[in-house]
């Protein structure tokens, strides 16, 4: 069995369409269960209210569940959304990460896949930076990063071609992620699971 969890944070709901992509994607590709999971708001709700766009996304989520350090414990492959903020991943997910010392701790993330996608404003707004500050966790936690790479035409649309992770440029307009977008998360997704479905079988026959 191959379990997968998709943890995001989305302000206006780019990295949202892209994570939910991403979760329907893993579950074509074989994954048993899927878990679509946002983590919490930490901006006060005057922030929130101030921006109709930030305000009307948050009440159509409503309904997704919070992400909880357990669902890392039971996920094989783990995708990770944020928006970029600064060249950084979000404060949000970032406070999500920050309470897995405990797992971490136990040497429960050892091995786990795990990838990474986002979203910017602008063409040069930080998301490779982004990514690879999200991978420095990866390695202190002792997981298998799968990258999409140049590992499927999909990367060569002058749309994509980011091997670091899917992304996308908003312009600054809510749920505004291109197609071409969509099927490089897509991708990472199939990849990720695929990754792990073959990492989880070679250990179950390893002496």
């Amino acid at each position: 069995m191959t379990t997968v969890a998709v943890i995001y944070y989305s302000s206006t709901g780019n990295v949202h369409s892209m994570a939910q992509a991403a979760a329907q994607a893993a579950e074509k590709a074989g994954a048993d269960e899927v878990r679509l999971l946002k983590v919490a708001e930490l901006a006060p709700a005057a922030a929130v209210e101030s921006n109709p766009a930030w305000a009307e996304h948050v009440a159509a989520t409503a309904d997704v569940p919070e992400a909880a350090p357990a669902d890392v414990e039971w996920a094989d492959v783990v995708l990770f959304g944020t928006p970029t903020r600064f060249g950084l991943p979000a404060a949000q997910l970032k406070q999500f990460i920050d309470t897995t010392g405990g797992l971490w701790a136990q040497g429960k993330l050892v091995n786990k896949v795990v990838s990474s996608f986002t979203s910017t404003s602008t063409c040069h707004g930080g998301q490779e930076s982004t990514l690879l500050a999200l991978n420095n966790t990866f390695y202190h936690w002792g997981s298998i990063i799968v990258p999409p790479g140049f590992a499927d035409p999909v990367q060569f649309d002058a749309a994509n071609g980011n091997p670091y992770g899917a992304s996308s440029i908003s312009g600054d307009s809510p749920d505004n992620v291109a197609e071409a977008n969509l099927a490089a998360v897509e991708f990472q997704a199939r990849r990720a699971v695929e990754t792990a479905s073959a990492l989880l079988r070679g250990l179950a026959t390893a002496p």
